[in-house]
């Protein structure tokens, strides 16, 4: 990819149908688009199927966001944790039978006993993170790390926890940028000046710095411009998902005519 290119989350409509995500999918107006392996829009065999129908004759690229509710790869409970990782797993097959060039995963999060076990929650999120790069590696799937709100209690939200996560993983791992997520951390151009080769994909979404709650681009407190000049300085050529909940053609226009 040699140049920034805007693309639109299906997470907008995940509370429809699965029916009703297709039917969206032969009216959009962009050519890349990021699929939710989740709720309603859970992926199997004859969904994989039928997308892949919709994208060859629509001309879609797809993204994939991996299983994101009930999953924390740091879960202290081993049984659980496994089960999850061959969630995630199968989710890295479909992306593949998809041609989707990435998936998104989120890092794992604090629980309730945490304290009483000091540092090792993270080392159980390095562990998995370790063991998704082996299945990635295995199924020839591209795995990419979203940033996320701090208040959500997730170990790798900001730039000291990233700094660390990518120190004691000892491997290669790229990140997505949420730029809705960064805003509530405060830490947008901080996150891009310190990984910015190492963003390879953004999702696109507005707040007022509090809560996710994904408004429209130009509806929060993100300074746009600002992030227009930061990804561009720090060379991004990926594709910038729009990851709003409504204002949904606008915020495609207002980062067309900011990046494109």
């Amino acid at each position: 990819m040699t140049k920034i290119e805007i693309g639109l989350s299906m997470l907008h409509c995940l509370g429809e149908p699965f029916s009703s995500l297709c039917q969206r999918l032969q009216e959009i107006t962009v050519n890349y688009v990021e699929l939710i392996d989740d709720g309603w829009h859970r992926l199997d065999q004859g969904r994989v199927k039928k997308l892949k129908e919709i994208g060859e004759s629509q001309g879609l690229t797809y993204t994939l966001h991996a299983p994101f509710a009930s999953i924390n790869i740091a879960a202290p409970a081993e049984d659980l944790r496994n089960f999850i990782l061959k969630r995630l797993e199968k989710s890295m097959a479909f992306a593949r039978q998809l041609e989707c060039p990435l998936m998104v995963f989120h890092s794992g999060l604090r629980t309730g006993i945490s304290g009483f076990y000091p540092c090792v929650d993270w080392k159980t999120n390095i562990e998995s993170v370790q063991n998704l790069l082996k299945l990635s590696r295995m199924h020839g799937i591209k795995i990419v790390v979203e940033n996320v709100p701090a208040q959500y209690g997730f170990l790798v939200a900001n730039v000291d926890q990233f700094s660390r996560f990518f120190n004691d993983l000892g491997e290669d791992l790229d990140l997505v940028l949420d730029v809705g997520h960064s805003n509530i951390n405060g830490q947008t151009h901080a996150l891009i000046e310190a990984f910015g080769k190492k963003i390879v994909h953004v999702h696109a979404h507005d707040n007022k710095g509090k809560q996710d709650v994904h408004l429209g681009v130009g509806y929060g407190t993100v300074s746009w411009q600002q992030f227009a000049e930061d990804v561009k300085k720090a060379g991004f050529k990926g594709i910038v998902m729009v990851e709003s909940y409504c204002n949904i053609l606008e915020s495609i226009a207002t980062l067309q005519k900011l990046l494109t």
